[in-house]
């Protein structure tokens, strides 16, 4: 848990921060190659593999092969798996290690592009990126525009000022003003049948949208919002970092996978993606980040194309 104790970020950073990340998040930062860490991680567990000689890499495309580099967009406000260190540039997280041992495995490096959470499908279709790393959940209506390779579970959960001043039900969330990332499974799919029963009922919900989760969870911290509501790593960690300003509220729900977004034409990428994973989970890598960054309750072990 050494890399996870080392990040941790305080109260006080991310109320300080919210801002200078929110603006980070709007502009195209980029991260040469791997971070220290994520260097450190996929080095020492893949040996051989950067040469490009693992099984995995023999399904590369030949045009990835010998471009050498991958270049992943992701928005990187979305801790812990993806989101900046302190020096505001370099860009950190669960997801971050465990692909760029992905990439490592097939002899590729990384080119980490920050970008908003809404843009990175699209850009990865029209060729900014060669694939999306930003804890996608999988569901149909993405499946229909991209290729998307699983690599870890997780669901939804709410969380509340400490000791729940406002009694916050997420059975029960008429009235209250609830935070959220936009374009997020919990704002596209959650709260819409939510928002609309509370206004049926009379008594409506207020919904705070924001570019960065970052920005909703510092929402529920400044009481700006009474709740939040993201994906469940999102929530615990949090809860974690803001020395028990928050905590969670009710029962994980709508358990789904993530997933690496990638072209639908490019299969045989998809491909080399899920062999390098398998490739990780027999040699104990897999596990290893996940530990690092305490989440090994999301760890799968069937790795699949649009499963």
């Amino acid at each position: 848990m050494h890399r996870l104790s080392s990040r941790r970020l305080g109260l006080a950073t991310v109320l300080s921060l919210t801002v200078a990340l929110a603006a980070c998040g709007s502009d195209d930062t980029e991260t040469d190659d791997l971070t220290d860490a994520a260097g450190d991680a996929a080095g020492d567990a893949t040996g051989d593999a950067g040469e490009g000689g693992s099984d995995a890499a023999a399904l590369l495309p030949d045009d990835i092969r010998e471009a050498g580099t991958l270049t992943v967009g992701t928005d990187a406000s979305y801790a812990p798996s993806e989101f900046f260190d302190e020096d505001g540039e370099t860009i950190i997280g669960m997801d971050v290690d465990l692909f760029d041992a992905v990439a490592a495995e097939l002899g590729l490096e990384t080119q980490w592009e920050n970008a908003d959470f809404g843009t990175i499908i699209g850009g990865v279709n029209g060729g900014r990126y060669d694939i999306g790393v930003s804890s996608f959940t999988i569901n149909e209506e993405r499946k229909q525009e991209v290729n998307m390779v699983s690599y870890f579970n997780a669901g939804t959960q709410w969380a509340v000022a400490s000791g729940n001043p406002e009694d916050v039900d997420p059975d029960a969330p008429c009235g209250l003003t609830v935070a959220v990332q936009a374009n997020t499974v919990q704002d596209l799919e959650d709260l819409p049948p939510k928002v609309e029963a509370c206004e049926a009922d009379g008594n409506p919900m207020d919904v705070l949208q924001f570019e960065g989760q970052d920005q909703a969870t510092a929402a529920l911290v400044s009481g700006r919002a009474d709740a939040v509501l993201a994906d469940s790593p999102v929530v615990s960690y949090a809860v974690q970092q803001v020395g028990g300003d928050i905590e969670a509220v009710g029962e994980i729900y709508d358990a789904a996978p993530y997933g690496y977004v990638i072209p639908l034409e490019d299969t045989d990428l998809a491909e080399a993606v899920v062999a390098a994973l398998e490739a990780l989970a027999e040699d104990g890598t897999y596990e290893s980040v996940l530990e690092d960054w305490g989440q090994v309750e999301g760890g799968i072990d069937d790795f699949a194309v649009n499963p």
